[in-house]
């Protein structure tokens, strides 16, 4: 990965955050939290 596309990726996650805490009321955040938790619950039944 260049640094182009580092930055480019950054601008574009950080543009995400700021235009869900400015319109869609933050919850983002808490979304993708909740999502990860159990993504990671998904993956220990695997294990």
């Amino acid at each position: 990965m260049t640094n182009k596309i580092a930055i480019a990726l950054l601008l574009l996650i950080v543009a995400t955050f700021a235009v869900d805490q400015i319109w869609l009321g933050g919850t983002l955040p808490l979304l993708a939290a909740k999502t990860m938790a159990q993504f990671i619950e998904y993956l220990s039944f695997w294990r």
